[in-house]
C-alpha cells in the first residue's frame, strides 16, 4: 500500500509541476500591444508607430545565464538588419535594478534601446511574461510571428526577419 501511496504522491508532484511551468508561460498573442515604452535614455519608442517593420521585443534581466548568452546574438541581428527596417527593443523586467540594467547596458554595449518594465505592465500585455528570456518577432502587420521562451532559435529568427525585410 505504501508502494501504491508514493507512486501516486510522486504523480501529483509531477502533475503539479508541470502545471507550474505551464502557468509562468507567457500567453501566445495574436497581435503585439500598443505600448508606449520608455528607454533607459528618456527615448519614447511607440510600438504601434512601428508597425510597417518587424520587431523584436526581448524581456531579459542581468542575472540571466540565458539572457547574457543572447545579447551577443542580439546585437550581430539589430547590426546586421537595423539599417534595412528592423527594430529591437530589450525590456529589463521589473525585479531588475534599473542600475544594473544601465550599467549592463553599457558594459556590453547594446546598440539597440533598452526599456525599464519597472511595474510588469509591459510582462502583463504581452501575456504575462515572467521567464527570461522571453523574445518575440512582430511582424510588419502588427501580429506575432515568432514567441520563444527560452533560447530563442537564430536561424529561424533570421529568416522569418529576411522573409518579412523582402515583403
Amino acid at each position: 500500500m505504501m508502494a501504491a501511496a508514493r507512486k501516486l504522491m510522486g504523480f501529483c508532484l509531477a502533475i503539479a509541476l508541470v502545471w507550474l511551468v505551464v502557468a509562468e508561460m507567457p500567453r501566445p498573442l495574436a497581435v503585439a500591444p500598443d505600448l508606449a515604452l520608455t528607454t533607459i535614455t528618456g527615448k519614447q519608442i511607440d510600438l504601434k508607430a512601428l508597425r510597417g517593420k518587424p520587431v523584436v521585443v526581448t524581456f531579459w534581466a542581468t542575472d540571466c545565464p540565458g539572457c547574457i548568452k543572447e545579447i551577443p546574438h542580439l546585437i550581430e541581428l539589430y547590426e546586421d538588419y537595423h539599417a534595412r527596417g528592423l527594430e529591437l527593443i530589450a525590456v529589463a523586467m521589473y525585479y531588475d535594478p534599473p542600475s544594473h540594467v544601465v550599467a549592463m547596458s553599457e558594459t556590453r554595449q547594446l546598440p539597440y534601446p533598452v526599456v525599464l518594465d519597472l511595474k510588469a505592465s509591459y510582462a502583463r500585455a504581452f501575456g504575462q511574461v515572467a521567464l527570461t528570456p522571453t523574445t518575440f518577432l512582430v511582424a510588419p502587420d502588427g501580429r506575432i510571428a515568432l514567441q520563444y521562451t527560452g533560447l530563442a532559435d537564430n536561424q529561424t529568427l533570421k529568416n522569418a526577419i529576411e522573409t518579412f525585410l523582402k515583403g
